[in-house]
């Protein structure tokens, strides 16, 4: 494609130049013969106006058709002067009386050439009301006429008044040839000029073409790779994922997956800085990519987690082998410069064919097994061991448990405010759901969320939340917005626009107030189906935002493909953006991109005065976070409380705490997540 650009702009330049030189030449050609004809005229004028003074008896001739021996002698001096070789000489009826060829004659003007009495049409038609007229011709094959000549026939005047016409034949070959000589040497200047300019022109725009290549070059890199480690992400690695079930299928070999984990990992972020976390993650993925072999596929997922597809496996001691390999490399300290961090790696896997007879299962059950590995001991193996669907039926009872919630509507929903990032302008709220358990007490989303998700019950849980969020920010003031998460499935289903239609419509919401937030990992399937429900979504006036962006899937390869109103920058980039000069310029990147793409953009997990102060200079659009607003009920909400417009004065206050985590609203503790 980008061939077929070059040469088109290649051929579009040089077609430029053709023609330009083309249409100039033309000019000049015109040019040179409205010269030429000048010079004719002005030249045949002036012999005319001599011969008129000079000329005795002329008048006797053009008036009477006497040719006065002092008349033929005089005409016979100026036959030939300067460019004129020849005239002739006609009354005023435009009948020829002379002609210069002729004064040799004896006879004069009685002589036999038949020319003359002839009655000249041009003369009559064109030269008796007073005009010159100017003919260029060329000599052809007659010996007798330079090359190139001009006949231009001219009134003869006399004390006002016109008594005849002469017809001069100038001689304009040395002209020409001096006309043509220079406007070759413009034509030839003209022609290096403009092939400087269009060089010039063409290497300008080469080497646009080129930045613009380079930077879809890395686009497309990003969207496929995990920025740290370079390694592949979750999106490309679940299309390799793919290809091998395929190959599976038409009767290629198996293969296994193994997830990969960094056991406390945590703590070499909170006791050495992230800086060195990223150092780690890096120097894993370049100790599990220099195990596998040409065909094995590397992939971080996402924060300490890493996957490797094995293919062609033959047994289980193929995959038993790799995964004690990795467990042995994760072993070796990690040499951070001036530090060591050791950090051991767990790992788990599942063979395609025998664990699972899908890919999000393999997945699922490599999860298990490293879940497995975690719970005995840490940096060890383990396979998926069918001992996990006892873990399976302890989730089907909470399962039970969380069916009986939603018909009991044992749900609340808390919100979380949304700020300008001068962090005093309210602009709405992300709505959370908790579960008020009747035993166990208020349970976090991050415990039954994904156990809804897996049974299915997020659709009617899902559904409760949208029509709770929008029913209650139709009574709040102006226009704050309300954001309710929107699940995977809920995604997927064919009647999700009428359903968020008839729930605008019941509470009275304004569309352009309800925004709904989707995840990344919800746009690697089913893409065209997403992309047709978004677009109706976005064109009732609802706002689309993407959830958590940048934490491993490939988030740049759908801000292009899907009508996001806004992007939310995930807490993993927010927590270092001022203390880690990486994270504060990919941020940055982020907001920069987005904003070109029209695209807002909110950061989350705001917990210090830096923080804020880092993407209020990035220009970040909106902040939330426990140090402006931990979730609350409906009833406690930030804009239903007394003062809460002198946020201002509060934030100016916690300055000097540093990066402690404060809540305006609520302890200085940091609350459960989600």
């Amino acid at each position: 494609m980008k061939n077929n650009v070059l040469l088109m702009l290649v051929l579009s330049i040089c077609a430029s130049i053709v023609i330009a030189v083309v249409v100039m030449m033309g000019v000049m050609r015109h040019a040179s013969t409205q010269l030429l004809e000048s010079d004719a005229e002005h030249t045949a004028v002036s012999w005319a106006e001599f011969v008129s003074r000079s000329v005795p008896d002329l008048d006797l001739l053009l008036e009477q058709g006497e040719l006065t021996e002092r008349a033929r002698t005089q005409l016979k001096r100026f036959r030939h002067v300067e460019e004129v070789f020849r005239f002739k000489m006609f009354n005023r009826e435009g009948e020829t009386l002379l002609v210069s060829d002729d004064l040799d004659d004896p006879a004069g003007i009685g002589s036999t050439k038949s020319s003359i009495g002839h009655n000249n049409t041009k003369v009559r038609s064109l030269v008796l009301n007073g005009n010159n007229v100017i003919l260029l011709e060329r000599g052809g094959d007659n010996p007798q006429r330079p090359d190139l000549y001009s006949e231009a026939y001219v009134p003869v005047e006399r004390d006002g008044q016109m008594i005849g016409v002469v017809e001069v034949y100038v001689d304009q070959s040395d002209r020409a040839a001096l006309i043509s000589t220079a406007f070759n040497v413009v034509a030839g200047a003209m022609f290096v000029l403009l092939s400087i300019f269009g060089l010039i022109g063409g290497s300008v725009l080469l080497k646009r073409l080129k930045a613009e290549r380079l930077a879809d070059e890395r686009v497309r890199y990003l969207a496929y790779h995990d920025v740290l480690s370079g390694l592949m992400n979750r999106s490309s690695f679940n299309e390799a994922l793919y290809r091998a079930a395929q190959s599976y299928r038409e009767g290629g070999a198996t293969f296994s997956v193994l997830c990969v984990d960094l056991d406390h990992f945590k703590n070499v972020n909170d006791s050495m800085g992230h800086a060195a976390g990223d150092e780690v993650l890096r120097q894993t993925g370049e100790r599990l990519r220099s195990l596998v072999r040409h065909g094995d596929h590397v992939a971080r997922l996402g924060g300490d987690e890493f996957a490797i597809l094995q293919t062609d496996v033959h047994s289980p001691d193929d995959v038993s082998t790799l995964a004690q390999r990795v467990v042995e490399v994760l072993d070796i300290s990690f040499d951070l410069g001036s530090e060591v961090a050791h950090c051991k790696g767990s790992v788990g896997a599942a063979i395609f064919g025998t664990d699972a007879m899908t890919t999000d299962s393999l997945l699922h059950k490599a999860d298990l097994a490293l879940y497995r590995s975690k719970l005995f001991g840490r940096g060890i193996f383990s396979f998926y061991d069918e001992e996990l669907d006892q873990q399976v039926a302890e989730r089907n009872t909470l399962a039970m448990a969380l069916r009986a919630a939603i018909d009991d509507e044992q749900f609340r929903l808390h919100y979380q405010p949304q700020f300008a990032t001068d962090g005093t302008t309210l602009k709405g709220y992300e709505a959370l759901v908790r579960w008020e358990h009747p035993t166990l007490g208020l349970q976090m989303p991050d415990k039954f969320i994904p156990l809804a998700e897996e049974t299915g019950l997020i659709v009617p849980l899902g559904q409760w939340v949208l029509q709770a969020a929008c029913a209650e920010a139709a009574q709040w003031p102006g226009e704050l917005s309300v954001a309710v998460n929107l699940s995977a499935i809920q995604l997927r289903r064919d009647d999700l626009v009428e359903e968020v239609a008839r729930t605008l419509d019941a509470s009275g919401l304004p569309a352009h107030r309800l925004e709904l937030e989707i995840t990344e990992s919800m746009l690697m399937s089913n893409t065209a189906q997403i992309t047709q429900t978004l677009n109706r979504l976005n064109s009732m006036g609802v706002r689309i935002a993407m959830d958590d962006f940048g934490t491993g899937y490939s988030s740049m390869a759908y801000l292009w493909r899907f009508p996001f109103d806004k992007l939310k920058i995930d807490r993993a980039f927010t927590e270092s953006v001022d203390k880690d000069s990486k994270v504060s310029l990919v941020v940055k990147s982020i907001i920069s991109l987005a904003h070109s793409l029209q695209i807002r953009v909110n950061a989350e997990g705001i917990e210090t005065i830096g923080q804020l102060e880092a993407l209020r200079r990035h220009e970040c659009d909106e902040v939330q976070g426990y140090m402006l607003g931990r979730p609350f009920p409906e009833d406690q909400l930030v804009h239903k409380r007394e003062g809460y417009a002198d946020i201002s004065n509060s934030i100016t206050t916690l300055k000097p705490l540093g990066k402690r985590c404060i809540n305006l609203f609520g302890a200085a503790s940091r609350p459960p997540a989600g």
